[in-house]
C-alpha cells in the first residue's frame, strides 16, 4: 500500500540525500535528515556529491542537497552537481540546505547575504529548488589546522562567541530540523 501525503498524493518513496561537506557538520545534518526520513518510512539514498555524480538521479522522487557556506560561496563540487542534474531536479521536490555558522545569528544583513548566497548558486547551477533552508553550523576546531582555528576564534570573538581552546560549539537546531522535515515534501 502506498503511503499518501497531506495532500492525498503519493508520498516520495526514494529521497537522494547529496552533500559537500568541508568539516563534517553538513555530512551531521544529513545523517539527521536521513533517519527522520527512515522513521517516515521513507527510503534514503545518503552520498557525499562527489560519490553521487554518475547517480541515476531520475530513480528517486526527491532530493535534499547540502552545502556550507565557505568565503561567501557554497562548495564547487556541489555547484557542478547541480548544474549537471538541473533539469532533472526541476522535476522533483527538492530542497536546498544551506549551512552557515551566520544563521545561527540574527543580524539582518548576513540573512539577506545568506539569501543572495542561495539565489547566486542556485541561478548559477539553473536549478529551482521547491525550498531553500539556512542551518545554523558548527565551530568545529578539532578539525580545523593551526591557521584555520585561529581565524575561527577570531570570528567567534567578533560575534561575541566565548569559546574554549580546542572545543567544538554547535549551533544546529535539531529540533527545527527535526520539524521541516516531518512530512517533507508533503
Amino acid at each position: 500500500m502506498q503511503r499518501l501525503s497531506e495532500t492525498g498524493q503519493a508520498a516520495p518513496r526514494r529521497i537522494l540525500i547529496s552533500y559537500a561537506s568541508t568539516d563534517g557538520q553538513t555530512r551531521k545534518i544529513c545523517r539527521f535528515a536521513a533517519e527522520q526520513l527512515i522513521a517516515q518510512g521513507r527510503s534514503v539514498e545518503m552520498l557525499p556529491v562527489g560519490d553521487a555524480a554518475e547517480i541515476a538521479l531520475a530513480a528517486f522522487d526527491a532530493a535534499i542537497l547540502a552545502g556550507s557556506v565557505h568565503l561567501g560561496r557554497l562548495q564547487p563540487e556541489l555547484s557542478d552537481f547541480c548544474a549537471e542534474h538541473a533539469g532533472t531536479l526541476n522535476r522533483m521536490p527538492t530542497l536546498l540546505l544551506v549551512v552557515s555558522l551566520a544563521a545561527a545569528g540574527s543580524d539582518p544583513a548576513e540573512r539577506a547575504e545568506l539569501d543572495r548566497i542561495a539565489d547566486r548558486f542556485t541561478s548559477a547551477a539553473g536549478w529551482r529548488p521547491d525550498r531553500v533552508e539556512h542551518i545554523a553550523g558548527a565551530f568545529r576546531f578539532s578539525a580545523y589546522g593551526p591557521l584555520r582555528r585561529l581565524a575561527m576564534r577570531w570570528i567567534a570573538w567578533h560575534k561575541g562567541q566565548r569559546v574554549a581552546r580546542g572545543q567544538d560549539r554547535e549551533y544546529t537546531d535539531w529540533a527545527g530540523l527535526a520539524a521541516l522535515l516531518k512530512g517533507w515534501p508533503g
